[in-house]
């Protein structure tokens, strides 16, 4: 919801804090996709192939030579492995499974030796999980950040999340403990959940932290500097610092897998309506988003949009049949009508950006570098890397123009050119 104060012409947003009761259940479907993340190789000699069964819950690793990996979120055989060209033209492999009507589940996790196995599955868990983290030697975590509210609006995934899974909550909050080797754990949650989560903080002894509900005070870099304390250097990350982010639903599903022994392979989302009504669904993980439409009623017409994620910071999708991922939080659709403009009309420096920036960035200077592709002069001379990525700016651009995807490229292209560098030196 915007507020607009009389006396001001800056919007102020608020978190949806109407939490549904309910999650509808989607149907498993006929096909579900998985993208692994790594570049399609048809040269390579795969570890499965076209006609093979796969279990319920079974850690695919496609190429012997990789340690990337997907989790079969359905029994049934593999139908097709095929390139995948996702945002910024990054490059996947897409492996196609056809379901059958029953589960036959892997038992990995059903073992002595389960909780550890967990540990090499983390990476296609429900709500995400940064494993990477985790597995770097040169970093060390010292506090789990468990986000109990969502970094865009309309969405109450997490919050969902919180109310209704608090047993996995805490379980998970023990295994996550182990996991990692985490000495401090704290979740970040609005006030209206402060009373259902003192049974999460309680039982598991971690700390309730409260975010204003006023957006974006629950992005990683705002929760540091309201929450926590700390102001994280442009050129840094709050990784960097020794804290991690987590998703409260991949904290719940972690301590799913160990109460059920199985590999939780379904994801809860918020499905923002045409009308901004919402929906919390279940889906298999790798449901195409035709599905999740199809049972909740909402019809699509020619020139309405798709968004995953919220109407902030989504991206737009281009095709039906593109599936839930394991940090899809929501599904958003827009009628055409209701689609914003925009232009590529030259900034008419009204300022609006910058009044509004949490940041302080100078927005109306760095845009003209950023439209120009002068990416490294646009965050030596103009501050690009202090964005926190709300998408603010974009909102309210008297000229309409995209200014947070400008910065999305941006900041994609210049961690390429870093990474270039930093493999010459080594």
């Amino acid at each position: 919801m915007m507020k607009k104060s009389f006396f001001a012409s800056k919007p102020r947003f608020e978190y949806d804090t109407l939490l549904p009761t309910q999650s509808e259940s989607i149907p498993v479907p006929e096909k579900v996709t998985l993208f692994l993340n790594r570049p399609f190789d048809g040269n390579a000699q795969f570890s499965l192939k076209n006609g093979d069964r796969v279990k319920t819950g079974q850690k695919i690793t496609l190429y012997p030579d990789s340690d990337q990996y997907v989790i079969s979120s359905v029994t049934g055989k593999i139908s097709a492995i095929t390139p995948y060209t996702g945002d910024f033209g990054q490059n996947c492999t897409a492996i196609s499974i056809a379901a059958e009507s029953e589960d036959e589940f892997d038992e990995t996790l059903a073992g002595e030796e389960g909780a550890d196995a967990l540990k090499e599955m983390l990476g296609y868990i429900p709500g995400g999980f940064p494993t990477e983290l985790f597995s770097d030697p040169e970093r060390h975590m010292d506090t789990v950040v468990i986000c109990g509210v969502e970094k865009d609006l309309l969405v109450t995934t997490n919050q969902y999340t919180m109310k209704a899974n608090v047993s996995a909550m805490n379980t998970g909050i023990s295994v996550l403990k182990k996991i990692t080797g985490v000495h401090k754990v704290v979740i970040a949650l609005p006030q209206s959940l402060i009373k259902d989560a003192g049974a999460v903080g309680g039982a598991s002894g971690v700390e309730l932290r409260v975010i204003d509900t006023v957006y974006p005070s629950s992005l990683p870099r705002m929760i540091m500097k309201d929450v926590m304390g700390q102001l994280v250097p442009a050129d840094k990350t709050p990784e960097d610092l020794g804290i991690c982010f987590i998703s409260a639903q991949a904290v719940a599903a972690i301590g799913q897998a160990v109460e059920n022994k199985r590999m939780p392979v379904t994801k809860t989302l918020t499905l923002i309506k045409k009308d901004c009504s919402k929906v919390m669904v279940e889906a298999r993980i790798g449901t195409p988003v035709s599905a999740i439409f199809k049972a909740a009623g909402v019809s699509l017409f020619d020139r309405d949009r798709i968004i995953v994620g919220g109407p902030m910071t989504g991206a737009a999708i281009f095709s039906l049949d593109h599936p839930v991922c394991p940090d899809t939080d929501a599904i958003m659709v827009q009628a055409s009508a209701d689609i914003p403009l925009v232009s590529d009309t030259p900034c008419i420096n009204c300022g609006e950006c910058i009044r509004i920036c949490p940041a302080n960035v100078p927005v109306n200077m760095l845009v003209r570098f950023l439209e120009a592709r002068r990416y490294e002069e646009g965050a030596e001379l103009y501050d690009l890397d202090s964005c926190v990525e709300c998408g603010l700016c974009s909102f309210v651009c008297v000229s309409k123009m995209p200014i947070f995807q400008y910065i999305r490229l941006a900041k994609y292209e210049l961690a390429k050119v870093r990474a270039e560098e930093e493999a010459a030196n080594v």
